[in-house]
């Protein structure tokens, strides 16, 4: 009876130290930036989710900040969201365009960051305003939204957007040097999709009748200089700001001499004031996603789809032949 005890005691400590060997290796996996041997990686919105997704393949495990449906300007960090900043393997954000994020990786101080800003050149765009006299004006971004930082819609330039894979691409490899022969490739199919997706803006626009498109807000100040378009926006950086009563006026002048037939609007964002604008002015309306985020309305599931969505707008409102 006593060797029982003995060796039922004894199983029951193996399992225990099994168990706890088990719980250490998950602590330690998680710990590392990894879960079940991927590595954790965290984007701050769809554009940067994106990129993670498309490069990490199935070596990573990619979770985003700001979840579908909701605008990336308004998005305010949990403490557990900061958290897990702190635990990931990689963090990969656009430092500028959300306050609050930029706020949480300062606090969680993650062991790897990509910062999209810093693999491309950001400029600044903002609305053009004619003023009394006819000569155009320029609102920067710190007018709208009292920022002055610069645009932040890079990912809209397929160039600069890959730009920014091959920065993420090199994170990637930093972070998780292992698996750096997979991000390698992967990254380098990316930019030949994004270099093909040029190549079609570039031939999709030619023989255009006009060059002027008006928007809601100004989001497509690097895709306007990319293929030499020129963009009209109703309110600037700021999605939710309203136009003043001399930019509603521009506009009008705008569309009757450049002969805009489409106002456009997006997805995240009411459609209130460019429909209001559009009936004004008797013109059509129709959708010019700035790919902020992919949810149900979305005209595409994934960032090149959209992309090309907005191409096929921009020749129908262009008038291409």
């Amino acid at each position: 009876m006593n060797i029982r005890r003995l060796s039922s005691a004894t199983a029951l400590a193996g399992a225990a130290a099994m168990s706890l060997t088990t719980l250490t290796a998950c602590s330690s996996d998680a710990g590392d930036g990894r879960t079940d041997g991927k590595l954790d990686v965290v984007a701050s919105f769809y554009p940067m989710q994106f990129l993670a997704q498309r490069i990490g393949g199935d070596k990573v495990h990619v979770s985003s900040l700001t979840k579908p449906g909701v605008e990336p300007h308004d998005l305010e960090i949990s403490p557990r969201q900061t958290a897990d900043l702190s635990k990931a393997g990689l963090v990969v954000y656009l430092k500028g365009l959300q306050p609050s994020v930029d706020r949480a990786i300062g606090q969680a101080e993650p062991r790897h960051v990509a910062d999209a800003a810093s693999y491309t050149t950001l400029e600044d765009h903002g609305t053009e305003v004619e003023g009394e006299e006819g000569h155009a004006g320029h609102e920067d971004h710190a007018a709208h939204s009292g920022d002055a930082a610069a645009d932040p819609h890079i990912w809209l330039d397929p160039v600069r957007y890959a730009q920014v894979a091959r920065g993420v691409g090199k994170a990637l490899e930093k972070a998780d040097p292992d698996h750096a022969a997979v991000y390698k490739k992967n990254t380098a199919a990316l930019v030949k999709q994004l270099e093909t997706l040029d190549q079609d803006f570039r031939n999709g626009l030619k023989d255009r009748t006009s060059d002027t498109f008006m928007t809601t807000h100004a989001a497509f100040g690097y895709l306007s200089e990319r293929y030499g378009l020129r963009q009209e926006a109703i309110s600037g950086l700021d999605p939710e700001s309203e136009p003043s009563p001399a930019r509603v006026r521009a506009l009008h002048s705008v569309a009757k001499k450049d002969k805009v037939n489409t106002v456009f609007f997006e997805t995240l964002v009411s459609d209130k004031t460019a429909k209001t604008l559009a009936g004004d002015l008797h013109l059509k309306t129709d959708v010019l996603d700035p790919i902020e985020g992919i949810g149900d309305t979305s005209k595409g599931h994934d960032y090149l789809e959209v992309m090309r969505s907005n191409l096929k707008a921009l020749q129908q409102a262009l008038g291409t032949k």
